[in-house]
């Protein structure tokens, strides 16, 4: 029988959703946008003042602009926007997600607060409930033990509802730029290795 044929970074488009605040220059979104021939980044207008309806429009244009197969990379809020639009996707245009560091929108009371003198958004707020269906093209999730902004239990049910296989890294925070994070080369290996599944 003819042997399917593996996916590669150059087969399809990787658009990259970052959360809050947008991904800085040393965070592995970035550095993956500036290494990887295919990757880009969906712009948001507002990265300080999240809107789901705003956000999630941008993801959908952008996926209608591909040339190729898509691959979401998200991290963070991105995430949630990424599960969001999903629902209102054309079928077919998008192979896979790999979702970094979900930020569980319906726990905001529990997360660090930005910086000393200010608080969340009250945008982020319109990012809950978090969807918790199906998703319809191959999810990996990448959790880590001990990360602020999302506990563990939620990420696996975040999994078990999406349909997606998960990961959780021992200690590693946010799995950021401020966690360590920045090159992250075990992270490129094992998008290299959803890719491949994707084939």
């Amino acid at each position: 029988p003819r042997e399917l044929r593996q996916m590669r970074t150059g087969d399809v488009d990787i658009l990259l959703v970052p959360g809050w605040g947008n991904s800085g220059p040393d965070h592995w979104q970035s550095r993956w946008e500036r290494s990887l021939r295919t990757a880009s980044r969906i712009e948001q207008a507002d990265w300080s003042r999240p809107d789901r309806i705003t956000w999630t429009a941008r993801i959908r244009a952008a996926i209608a602009d591909a040339k190729r197969p898509v691959v979401l990379v998200g991290h963070s809020l991105g995430v949630a926007a990424i599960v969001h639009a999903a629902a209102r996707l054309p079928a077919g245009l998008v192979a896979g997600a790999f979702l970094v560091g979900p930020a569980d929108t319906e726990a905001i009371a529990d997360w660090p607060a930005p910086d000393e003198a200010s608080e969340w958004p009250a945008g982020i707020a319109g990012f809950a409930p978090m969807p918790m269906h199906t998703l319809p093209f191959s999810t990996r999730l990448i959790a880590s033990s001990n990360d602020p902004f999302c506990g563990i239990a939620r990420a696996q049910a975040f999994a078990a509802a999406w349909g997606g296989d998960l990961s959780i890294i021992a200690n590693a925070g946010h799995i950021n730029a401020t966690s360590g994070h920045g090159p992250w080369p075990d992270g490129l290996l094992t998008f290299g290795l959803f890719l491949r599944g994707l084939g």
